[in-house]
Order: C-alpha cells, then sequence, then structure tokens
C-alpha cells in the first residue's frame, strides 16, 4: 500500500471496475469535469508528494515527486494506459506474481488481530473445493511501474514491493464486507515516498534490495521465474527477537523469495492447471487494503485490458516460496510450531501446498498462483467505515449486503 497520489473522490471504484478500458469521447469528457472536485485531504497528499524531497534533505523542492534512489532506467513492464485517460488521478502498472499459500484456520487466527474475523463463507464462494479448516494466505511479490499523476505533471521512480496479505477479513464487523490486511511490505531501499507512504498506513515497512531490481521477475537457465526481496541488513522491529535486543545485535535480515515454473497461460487454462481462477484473484487483489485500520488503501486493479490478453495474458505459475518475514516471524504467534502440513483439496488434488519451519524460515512448495501485469487507479488514505459495503471486487464472494 504505497503512498501513489491523491484521488479525484468523484471516480468511485465500482463506476472505474464498470468502464474498464470501454472509453467513449462522453464519458471522458464527464470524467474530466467532474475531477477538477479536490478535496483538503486530497490537495494536502499531493503537496507532501511534491514537497517530501524537501522535507527529508532540507534542499530545494523539485518539480516532480522522484525516489531519492533511481535504480530502474530499464524494465519489461509496459506503458501505463491509464495517465491519459484519468490524468487527474493516480495511475499506474503492477507487474505481479499472486501465489496462494494455504494454512491452517486456526494459524491464520492467530496471526490475524482477534477483532477482526475471517469471512471463510466468501472465499469458499469463489472456491468451493478448498480444505475444510484451512485459509489462503496470498503472497504478493510485485514491481509498481510508471505510477503518475499526468495532469500534475508527477511520476514516481519505478519500485518493487513484497508482503504476505490475509483477504477476507471482516473489518467492519457486518458479516459482509470483504477486506484485506497486508500488515507488512518489503519495498525498495531509498524510495522514500514509498516507504513513508506505506507507513502511514500503519504497514510496518523493511527498506530492502530485490533480484532482480527493475522488473517483476528474472527468468533463470531452467525456465523459472525468480524474485527476492531482502532487508538491508537489519530487519524492522517487530521482527527482533528478545535475545537480539537485550544484546543490542540486529536480528537476521527478512526476505521473501520465489522460484516459479509456468503451467500455462491464459485465464481459462489457468483455472485448468491451479485451483484458482482469475476471478479469485480479482476479488482479492480489489478489496480494500489496510494494515492497521487507521485508512484503508483502494487500489482498482483492471483486469480486461490488453495488459492482461493476448501474448501478455495471465500465466499460471507453481513453485516454492521461502520466507523470514512478518508475520510467521516477528509475530506474538511465530513461535508456536506452524506445523508441517499437506493438504489435498477433495476434487482439486492438485491443491497439495506444503510448509515447514526451520531456523525461522518458512519453505512452501507446491505453491500456485499468477503472473499478471494490471493497470490501477488507486484512492489513499480513506476512511474504512465509508467502505462496508464496497462492491468493486467482482464475483459470488463481492462484497454485497445480503
Amino acid at each position: 500500500m504505497p503512498l501513489s497520489m491523491p484521488r479525484s473522490p468523484s471516480l468511485t471504484a465500482p463506476r472505474l471496475v464498470e468502464l474498464g478500458l470501454r472509453w467513449v469521447s462522453a464519458s471522458q469528457k464527464r470524467w474530466s469535469t467532474m475531477a477538477l472536485q479536490w478535496s483538503v485531504l486530497h490537495l494536502m497528499a499531493l503537496a507532501v508528494l511534491v514537497l517530501f524531497p524537501f522535507l527529508l534533505d532540507g534542499g530545494e523542492p523539485t518539480t516532480t515527486a522522484t525516489a531519492t534512489t533511481n535504480l530502474c532506467t530499464t524494465t519489461h513492464d509496459l506503458h501505463n494506459p491509464l495517465a491519459e485517460r484519468f490524468p487527474n488521478n493516480a495511475t499506474g502498472v503492477l507487474n505481479a506474481t499472486l501465489a496462494i499459500i494455504p494454512i491452517p484456520l486456526e494459524t491464520a487466527r492467530r496471526l490475524i488481530p482477534s477483532q477482526w474475523s475471517i469471512l471463510e463463507h466468501a472465499y469458499r464462494a469463489l472456491l468451493p473445493d478448498f480444505p475444510e479448516g484451512m485459509y489462503p494466505v496470498m503472497l504478493q511479490a510485485a514491481h509498481d511501474h510508471d505510477v503518475q499523476l499526468r495532469a500534475y505533471g508527477i511520476t514516481l521512480d519505478d519500485f518493487s514491493r513484497v508482503g504476505f496479505e490475509f483477504p477476507f477479513i471482516d473489518l467492519t464487523g457486518d458479516g459482509y464486507s470483504s477486506f484485506r490486511w497486508a500488515p507488512a511490505q518489503l519495498i525498495t531501499a531509498g524510495h522514500d515516498i514509498a516507504l513513508e507512504g506505506s507507513r502511514a498506513y500503519g504497514t510496518i515497512v523493511s527498506p530492502a534490495s530485490y533480484d532482480p531490481p527493475c522488473d517483476a521477475y528474472r527468468r533463470l537457465p531452467s525456465g523459472a521465474t525468480y524474485f527476492r526481496g531482502t532487508t538491508q541488513g537489519l530487519a524492522s522491529p517487530p521482527s527482533s527477537t528478545p535475545a537480539t535486543k537485550a544484546a543490542g545485535m540486529p536480528s537476521p535480515a527478512e526476505f521473501i523469495e520465489l522460484e516459479m515454473h509456468t503451467l500455462a497461460t491464459g485465464a481459462a487454462a489457468l483455472h485448468l492447471t491451479t485451483p484458482y481462477p482469475l476471478e479469485f484473484f480479482k476479488n482479492i487483489t480489489n478489496q480494500p487494503t489496510f494494515a492497521n485500520a487507521s485508512t484503508c488503501d483502494n487500489m482498482i486493479r483492471l483486469f480486461n485490458t490488453t495488459m492482461s490478453t493476448g501474448k501478455y495474458a495471465p500465466v499460471a505459475v507453481r513453485g516454492r516460496v521461502r520466507a523470514r518475514a512478518f508475520p510467521f516471524v516477528g509475530h506474538p504467534s511465530s513461535q508456536e510450531n506452524m506445523g508441517s502440513y499437506g493438504l489435498k483439496g477433495g476434487q482439486q488434488a492438485v491443491l497439495t501446498a506444503v510448509g515447514r519451519q526451520d531456523d525461522d524460515v518458512h519453505e512452501w512448495t507446491d505453491v500456485y498462483g499468477v503472473q499478471i501485469a494490471t493497470p490501477f487507479i488507486e484512492n489513499n488514505y480513506l476512511d474504512c467505515r465509508t467502505m462496508r459495503g464496497y462492491t468493486g471486487t467482482g464475483g459470488p464472494a463481492d462484497s454485497i449486503v445480503v
């Protein structure tokens, strides 16, 4: 949940999802006119973006919101297709590997703060064959590209981020509105806007280096894809053990690593080769996101553009994940035995993720997911209570009043 750009309050999430890229000249004119209605909050966010380097360094403000370092001069990511259509809104491209890690529901219950319930019926509406007593954690390993607010000449340097995210959370207590808890992220070191913007949500943020530094993954000689984020020597404070704190010593570096093999290409093939249809990922990634629930992030990701069709169609993948990261390390429950477990999901015998823990390093094998790039429009720092009944996720497990 990095700070990208302020939003226009008139562009609501359900309307944007409905529009997709079916633009017409009349609607363009209407949105352009309505987008001029800014609130004080949005203007303040814009001022922070423009003045952020000045506030940090005590120097002269720059004319664009750029990071203190620019590691990415080349990338394979595609151009942002929404900037020209929505010049007054925060837009960008998110190229990501989205992997689902089934964990015991009782483990998820220990990790997720107790004041928030888990909407098990919501994810079972999308995955009726998901194993009983299990919960789907999503690991998102992503590269943010071409993030900008075109009308103001603001463009952010690219950055990478990775973290474990917990969907289908009943944040508002209404029993149907699905939110996604994203408590911690590893974000590209030196990208102060992304780092501080994520911390503003209450996220545990760790500056990290990435392999590869400027793409969502790189290709190994075996044909598999590889992605790794590693903190620069020091873990986030919550990940420090009492022993290392008492000794005044740094705790081991956090890291999250993925190695994935291609199974098939295309939305239809995704459900044939993995337990998870594209609609499941669409639903999770469009759930409002929060860390400490002070505010919520509304990132609207479009799955119906040319960026996810043809040769850019989603790719079904399977592989392994290794990590030493919050909340599986550094959480009050992380010292408990998370267990070694295998899953056989009824009719879907391919659901066989296996997890084990060794010296604070967790590893899951036979993890299924998708690699896909999606353009997005982002609405930052919303009052979470206003998103009760949110209907922008799509599918049968949408947050619809029943």
